[in-house]
């Protein structure tokens, strides 16, 4: 798959404005003083639907009425922001949609599908279970699947890192989670297209670390589980054309901890008051890790999402 290019990074921005505003990216000055750098925050907590999600789902549906005149509506397999996107979106073009999730999804997640009009159905004890559930009830009914990972979608959420890059254009690192794939390529389609020279590294968690694994070996390697409160990065089977650009186009990939991911939590609450989920925590997590090497350094995190479950939340800020 070739990444999208910037005149249509371009078309799809201006496309997305009436329904989706830039979201800013701030240069924190508590983050910075933790880091002995410049630490930029993309805010894509800030969109309508809490995550950067939603920027692939209104590119991905912006036409289906003309694309499949025939079709009863979309189902899509998700974790939350991915169901969210496809739920605002087909809302908007008048589509309906069913979202599958796994047993003991985010309670909130769920409501919030169903407030955007998604039809709400759980089936399989994780990710995998209910994306393979989904394929084979849009094949049997005759509903179009919406893919997490598509060129669509990373033409969409690409639209982000334009944003950010341009307004930043000394840059030196940016770190970006990766779940199935959209977002980093998204990230790298903006970067290349702009001619940018900042570093991508990826982010993945420890306890979900198929492409971190697939990158190191170059080939796709699947796991058996996914393990992290960090819905959005519980993955355990990488997308064979995401694995590929991101093998190009990323530095390297980073594993954290969910301990890692919860102290980044706690700062981005702390230093920013800003409300971060598992997902969207990833980043600063990794930056954390890493900062010995980023000194004087001008970094970006992607916050690429808010939805965090209140209990979940609580617990989080309690555990200090």
């Amino acid at each position: 798959m070739q990444l999208p290019s910037l005149t249509e990074l371009d078309t799809a921005a201006a496309w997305l404005c009436p329904h989706v505003s830039p979201t800013p990216q701030y240069a924190w000055p508590i983050l910075g003083q933790r880091f002995g750098a410049t630490v930029w925050v993309k805010h894509e907590n800030h969109t309508p639907i809490g995550a950067f999600k939603v920027r692939g789902g209104l590119v991905y549906l912006r036409d289906f009425r003309r694309r499949f005149p025939d079709s009863p509506g979309v189902i899509a397999a998700t974790r939350g922001n991915h169901g969210q996107s496809v739920a605002f979106a087909a809302r908007q073009n008048n589509v309906r949609s069913k979202l599958i999730v796994p047993e003991g999804n985010s309670r909130e997640k769920n409501a919030a599908m169903q407030a955007w009009g998604g039809e709400l159905i759980v089936h399989g004890h994780d990710f995998q279970a209910a994306l393979e559930y989904a394929q084979q009830m849009a094949h049997d009914e005759g509903w179009h699947f919406v893919p997490s990972f598509h060129r669509d979608l990373v033409q969409g959420v690409g639209t982000a890192y334009l944003e950010l890059l341009r307004a930043v254009p000394d840059l030196d690192t940016l770190y970006v989670p990766i779940g199935l794939g959209s977002g980093i390529c998204g990230a790298i389609a903006a970067r290349n297209a702009l001619g940018h020279r900042a570093k991508i590294i990826g982010v993945v968690a420890d306890g979900a670390p198929c492409y971190a694994l697939s990158f190191e070996q170059r080939r796709a390697v699947p796991t058996d589980r996914a393990d992290t409160f960090a819905d959005g990065l519980a993955c355990r089977t990488p997308n064979v054309e995401a694995l590929s650009m991101i093998c190009v186009g990323a530095e390297r990939i980073v594993r954290v901890t969910d301990d890692e991911i919860a102290k980044a939590i706690r700062a981005f609450y702390q230093d920013t008051h800003q409300l971060a989920e598992g997902a969207g925590a990833a980043a600063l997590a990794a930056a954390w890790q890493e900062k010995d090497r980023l000194a004087n350094q001008q970094i970006a995190v992607a916050l690429t999402g808010g939805n965090i479950d209140r209990e979940i939340y609580r617990s989080i800020l309690e555990r200090e």
